[in-house]
């Protein structure tokens, strides 16, 4: 499959091929869509009639790209006196300028044609293989091209503009010109997404900005983050792709005043969501805090507040997925938005927590104590299915909602020994892990912040009830690990998973028996070498390139570790740190959403999955969240404590101007576990270092 170009801004992308070239089929993500419709389905660009070869495609922001062109392909060219090169940006819709450039002795006529059309997919259109049902149009107007689409009320078009004019017609744009020797001819279109509202009303989707603004944006950015510098190069690589990558996913809701926060990942999730979007916020609190508060506003603006079996909402839950496009304004899918997750409605309260820790902003927490409430309550009650105090999870939209309502939501995650499936209602352990978390951390805000004892007093008691009774249902004792799941008559769905590295980030996991959980994560069945494996060989639904039964997906290692760190276990969490950031070289500093679980000694490479979103936030997030658990970032009151524990091929880090509650402070860390290229520690330990800064100056 030839490598496909990606671009985006917010919830507006490009997918071309290495030519710039767009011609997707019914099943293929590429054009150019917003909001959940492809607007461009066909954009082909030929001279005299002959296709182009690639010379070379230059990144030039996550925004902007650049394709170097020749007539002709393979090694020779049928014109090597000709070049072309497109230069393309995501603005409000794209806008590509086109250069042909005649390096001979002699001025050349030429044909330059751009086919174009749309199809008007829906996203989901695409994921599905479904055929339109509304009515497809064209117009040639005088200075325009404009391709439509309508089906009732949902009205939308593309319109595409030329400087100098081209003479167009239903299929594209045609330019006769000559090209003096040594001379460019250059021309700019604007491919543009128009929503058409009932009145008639035409309103542009997508960012307004000018690719400068975009720039400087851009710039503001990174410039607002704290810097790092490490002796180990692609760390610093892998560290601004993150933060690049992070920008390129800021998604602004309609209702945000242009605020952001994280959209999950291109090209199927540039949308809302509530899981994926909390676990990023966390990810990157220490970094970019800002997208946190808009993530909590945001998801408590949508709260939901009714029983609707077709969105599977309750009041109190919180959206796992929000879309815009045709299918979810005509009810053929719930997402408008759909509430089937078990986990984000008590992540929300988790982020609260840790936003209020960092930022010290209680203004937030007063500001959405009754939401707060209110996810609290539907932990207790709503997500009780079976009445014995777990929360559980079952669709009651059998057609289109979701079988599996935990982060691993794919048709066979949770499994028996034997491979086969259990019934529902299930209820996965880490959900287990997640309320009892989100009760300590209600009780915490319920003191400090509504200044309700009683409130907390309670919630403390369900969470210590929660723990006790957990620990006596979920625990396989002859394995010494904790239960994927309970199935609905109570028995142990007993394989072995990453799941249990959630535990412990969550707390529910006693001192007693955390050795033996950390003993498994870092064990040769749960660790590759790269980082911890969904499932655990030896299992039998085990498959290293299976979606959730064994390949290795970044964002879970990143709070596997973090939990490791919460207990104690510094050289574990370094070792899956380094087996991660070292597996992030190989993906050019990108991490995938997830590659293959194979040992590491038996390939000299992390081995991709072959459909991973890239860039996809959580994977963009841990990183980000990998530095933090390396030094040991925790906040306390107005103080942020540093306790470093690195691999020691990554030598020094200095971490400068990390934003909070004290103001802006420095990091600084050394190696203090040497592990070699197949992430295997080594006995040889070096020092941590600990500080702890205040008021803006490390002391």
């Amino acid at each position: 499959m030839a490598e496909q170009v990606r671009i985006l801004n917010g919830n507006t992308f490009v997918v071309s091929d290495e030519r710039g070239d767009i011609e997707a089929s019914r099943t293929d993500p590429s054009g150019l869509f917003a909001w959940d419709t492809r607007f461009l389905s066909t954009w082909v660009l030929t001279v005299d009639g002959q296709r182009l070869g690639t010379l070379s495609v230059d990144d030039l922001q996550y925004f902007e790209t650049r394709f170097f062109l020749a007539p002709g392909g393979g090694t020779v060219y049928i014109d090597a006196q000709l070049s072309v090169m497109r230069q393309r940006t995501v603005t409000d819709g794209f806008k590509e300028r086109l250069a042909v450039l005649n390096h001979g002795e002699k001025a050349v006529d030429l044909t330059i044609r751009m086919e174009a059309g749309s199809d008007f997919s829906d996203l989901f259109d695409v994921k599905n293989n479904e055929g339109k049902k509304g009515e497809l149009y064209h117009s040639v107007e005088k200075d325009r091209l404009v391709y439509g689409y309508r089906r009732d009320t949902f009205h939308r078009a593309t319109e595409i503009t030329s400087e100098p004019r081209a003479k167009m017609d239903k299929h594209g744009l045609t330019y006769k010109i000559r090209v003096e020797p040594q001379q460019p001819w250059t021309c700019e279109l604007h491919v543009t997404p128009i929503l058409i509202g009932r009145d008639g009303r035409r309103t542009r989707l997508g960012g307004p900005k000018a690719a400068e603004d975009m720039g400087d944006d851009l710039d503001r950015w990174l410039e607002s983050a704290p810097k790092l510098e490490c002796e180990w190069g692609p760390l610093r690589q892998t560290y601004r792709r993150s933060l690049i990558d992070l920008a390129a996913l800021r998604f602004s809701p309609l209702t945000s005043a242009g605020r952001s926060l994280p959209a999950a990942g291109l090209p199927w999730f540039m949308t809302m969501f509530g899981r994926d979007s909390i676990f990023t916020s966390l990810q990157s609190l220490p970094f970019v805090p800002e997208l946190a508060a808009t993530t909590l506003r945001e998801l408590a603006a949508r709260q939901g507040s009714r029983f609707d079996d077709f969105r599977d909402e309750d009041p109190g839950r919180i959206l796992h997925e929000i879309r815009y496009g045709e299918s979810a304004a005509f009810q053929e899918q719930p997402h408008s938005p759909y509430y089937g997750n078990a986990d984000a409605t008590a992540l929300f309260v988790v982020l609260l927590d840790e936003y209020e820790r960092w930022t010290g902003d209680r203004a937030l927490v007063r500001e959405l104590e009754l939401e707060a409430r209110a996810a609290l309550r539907w932990v207790d009650e709503y997500a009780d299915l079976l009445g014995n105090g777990y929360v559980w999870y079952q669709r009651r939209n059998e057609k289109s909602g979701l079988e599996n309502q935990c982060w691993k939501d794919s048709w066979d995650s949770i499994s028996y020994r034997d491979g086969s499936l259990p019934g529902f209602p299930r209820a996965t352990c880490e959900l287990q892990g997640y309320a009892y978390d989100a009760r300590m951390r209600g009780a915490r805000l319920a003191r400090l912040v509504w200044k309700d004892p009683d409130y907390a007093n309670k919630l403390e008691k369900q969470a210590a009830d929660l723990k006790r009774r957990f620990n006596r249902d979920y625990w396989v004792a002859d394995g010494e690990y904790y239960a994927l799941a309970l199935d609905a008559e109570g028995k142990q769905v007993d394989v072995l998973t990453s799941n249990i590295g959630h535990l412990l980030w969550s707390g529910i996991v006693p001192q007693s028996r955390a050795r033996a959980v950390a003993r498994h994560l870092m064990g040769p069945r749960l660790f590759s070498g790269w980082g911890v494996r969904t499932l655990a060989v030896g299992e039998k639904r085990y498959n290293p390139i299976g979606y959730h039964v064994g390949t290795v997906w970044p964002f879970d290692c990143s709070f596997i570790a973090w939990g490791l760190r919460r207990y104690g276990f510094k050289k574990e969490a370094a070792q899956i740190a380094a087996g991660i950031l070292d597996a992030a070289e190989y993906f050019d500093g990108r991490l995938p959403e997830a590659f293959g679980g194979y040992p590491r000694e038996a390939t000299k490479y992390p081995v991709q999955y072959p459909t991973a979103c890239s860039p996809q936030a959580w994977s963009t997030g841990a990183p980000l969240l990998l530095l933090r658990t390396m030094l040991g970032l925790q906040p306390l009151e107005d103080s942020l404590v540093v306790d470093a524990a690195l691999p020691l091929g990554i030598g020094q880090i200095e971490l400068l101007g990390i934003p909070g509650r004290w103001g802006r402070v420095d990091a600084f860390g050394r190696g203090l576990l040497h592990t070699d290229r197949q992430g295997r520690m080594r006995p040889e330990l070096g020092t941590g270092a600990k500080r702890r800064a205040r008021s803006g100056v490390a002391a």
